[in-house]
């Protein structure tokens, strides 16, 4: 079920687009299991610490739910970093996009929202329970816009029929 959801997002999100979108090609000096196992743990702690930090604050609560992007930064500035296909000056080195890293964190994050599915359907009555799914599923989608490199205004769109 959670790679459904996922591929069922996906498939939402390139049918929106007036063109042809292709995830960000790998670096080709590919990471080994451990390297790339290390990073999705590291993607899995940030998603817990800022949901955790957001059900202690409530700090980006507006008026219907919460601002997905100010609930989860890092994990979303990780997910950049994990895409970057050129640096800003040669002395840094080369970009190396790591779009398996991502497809990992996406397929994380699709388990989580379909583990709180779950969880609501067998009965569990929690508000904060509901946001966090709503918000996972909405992550998702930010996670994927980077990854097929979606532009602001087609991000916008897309935002705008959901």
């Amino acid at each position: 079920m959670p790679r459904a959801h996922l591929d069922a997002r996906r498939a939402r999100i390139l049918e929106g687009l007036d063109r042809t979108a292709e995830p960000v090609g790998s670096a080709t000096d590919s990471l080994s299991r451990e390297q790339i196992d290390h990073l999705v743990r590291e993607a899995e702690e940030l998603y817990w610490n800022e949901l955790a930090w957001e059900e202690l604050t409530d700090e980006e609560r507006v008026v219907g739910g919460h601002l997905t992007e100010l609930v989860f930064p890092g994990l979303l500035a990780f997910v950049d970093g994990l895409l970057l296909e050129s640096l800003p000056r040669a002395e840094f080195g080369t970009a190396r996009p790591h779009p398996e890293v991502v497809e990992e964190i996406l397929l994380f994050l699709a388990e989580r929202y379909w583990e709180a599915t779950a969880e609501l359907e067998q009965g569990a009555d929690s508000g904060s329970l509901v946001w966090a799914r709503a918000m996972t599923a909405h992550l998702i989608d930010l996670v994927l816009y980077p990854l097929y490199r979606l532009s602001p205004a087609e991000r916008e769109e897309l935002e705008g029929r959901a």
